[in-house]
């Protein structure tokens, strides 16, 4: 089957929307010349696991240009070619891609046999990764430029699954150490990560043999800065060219024309701890659910660079809202009089602090005693995932880790999602997420995704707060940034100054 043909079909089963202005860059084109300086790059969030693939620092690889997978998500959120120039589905279960000829940062070639063993290696990671949540995956060479990649249950989405920085493709020196993958010098991307100091920083050079053409820049500089306020003021006093994240009351201070704003597929949400403590109880959720004013985060916390929460889902998958199911059989509002919950939330983005001090006085209001604390993200997610907390407020991407919105909802909602925050399990959401992920035809799927969600919601284990825009500080000098609304992309080979 042709590509042409095949891609047809696969940005058909993607259900995601048409985004104007997705991944604008000025000039992405790469150049031949070896003349371009080092980009200075500050980052909201630090590495967290030693630079893994396989957990969230997946994404700071691919914002900063040091890794890829077989696919990539385009502007429309299809799935396009990255390492793999070309695939086509076998069978129900099986796909055979076609490798385009490629480097590591090693100065090994990318093979059949070196995808396989990248995948394989994912396949088996500890947690698994997001975008493999739910789904048992193999490959094997298939040729002297092909890997099938085969799943133990039809996945009509699995070019766009394996787009997710998780599945990154790294050479075999990369898991000389059991249960680890190194990416330092064995990924693929423009920029081969040399250093990283203490979490702190890290130091990228240009990789001359990178198959998309020579980037402009010399290197990437990155510094992980978690104050958004600092983030900020670095840019301003010219310390870094690029300042991810910008704070939504720093953005007035920020000189004219640096200040990139866009829509993205972030949600933030105030996410229930059901399996432990008070809100174990369906009543206690739904009183909190109760308490809370969306309107006033919205307006008041994002000034207005937010939409208030509907669902899972925002506004940025424009066919979401038409099909959005009402939850029904809710539970009723139990009293809470002077019940103790503890509040949790991440610095790293400025505003979710502020949120919890808002849902910490609307909660008090209606009865609850709420204790509140704030960490830095690296710091307290894990805590969050083993239920140490009452309740959680997280920014999260749902468009992150596959493109699919049915993945998140596995990953995030079901009995063994690996980022169930809410610990939530319920058979009939379980059930209800099994059948959107069989589905392959794409309206039904959507409406599959949608009933989904309105279970979910259902069981008050999740209170969908704003739907996010990001605002990016990027130098007047600075051209070819990414501004990626699935927030995984943010230098490439054309970025420059």
């Amino acid at each position: 089957m042709r590509f042409a043909r095949r891609r047809r079909l696969a940005s058909g089963l993607l259900l995601v929307p048409l985004l104007s202005g997705c991944f604008a860059s000025g000039d992405p084109s790469p150049s031949g010349s070896a003349s371009g300086g080092r980009l200075r790059v500050a980052l909201a969030f630090p590495p967290s696991e030693n630079f893994s693939p396989y957990g969230s620092d997946a994404t700071l690889l691919s914002r900063l240009g040091v890794t890829e997978g077989l696919t990539r998500l385009d502007a429309n959120g299809a799935a396009s070619p990255a390492l793999a120039e070309s695939w086509r589905q076998e069978n129900g279960r099986s796909w055979l891609f076609t490798l385009r000829e490629a480097r590591f940062q090693d100065g090994t070639d990318v093979t059949p046999a070196a995808v396989a063993t990248a995948l394989t290696h994912a396949a088996r990671a500890e947690p698994v990764p997001a975008a493999l949540s739910g789904v048992r995956l193999t490959a094997e060479p298939a040729g002297k430029r092909r890997v099938r990649v085969t799943t133990a249950e039809p996945d009509p989405v699995l070019p766009l699954r394996l787009s997710g920085p998780g599945l990154a493709v790294l050479s075999a020196k990369a898991y000389r150490k059991k249960g680890t993958a190194d990416p330092a010098g064995t990924a693929t991307g423009p920029f081969r990560l040399t250093r990283a100091g203490g979490g702190n920083r890290a130091t990228l050079d240009r990789f001359d043999d990178y198959w998309g053409g020579l980037a402009h820049a010399s290197g990437v500089d990155a510094r992980f800065i978690a104050d958004g306020t600092a983030r900020a003021n670095a840019l301003r006093a010219g310390d870094v060219d690029i300042a991810e994240a910008v704070p939504v009351a720093q953005i007035p201070s920020l000189g004219k024309g640096t200040a990139r704003e866009l829509a993205t597929a972030r949600t933030t949400s105030l996410l229930l701890n059901t399996r432990s403590g008070p809100f174990a109880d369906p009543g206690t959720r739904a009183a909190a659910r109760a308490a809370i004013d969306t309107s006033v985060l919205a307006k008041d916390v994002y000034e207005g660079h937010a939409d208030r929460g509907q669902g899972v889902f925002g506004p940025a998958l424009t066919w979401a809202a038409g099909k959005r199911e009402e939850p029904k059989g809710r539970a009723r509002a139990a009293r809470v009089h002077g019940t103790s919950i503890t509040l949790a939330t991440y610095d790293n983005r400025p505003e979710l602090p502020e949120v919890a001090q808002v849902l910490q006085q609307q909660l008090e209001k209606a009865g609850f005693t709420v204790e509140v604390e704030v960490r830095e993200s690296s710091r307290i997610e894990g805590d969050a995932l083993a239920g140490k907390f009452d309740a959680f407020v997280g920014a999260r991407n749902t468009m992150l880790d596959t493109g699919d919105p049915v993945s998140v909802l596995a990953s995030d909602f079901t009995c063994d999602g690996g980022y169930n925050l809410a610990l939530l399990c319920d058979k009939r959401v379980d059930r209800a997420v099994a059948t959107a992920e069989a589905t392959a035809d794409p309206a039904e799927r959507q409406d599959a995704a949608m009933a989904a969600e309105a279970r979910i919601l259902r069981t008050d284990a999740t209170v969908p707060l704003v739907h996010q825009r990001i605002v990016h500080g990027v130098g007047t000098s600075v051209r070819g940034v990414l501004l990626d609304p699935y927030e995984r992309a943010l230098v490439g080979p054309g970025t420059r100054r």
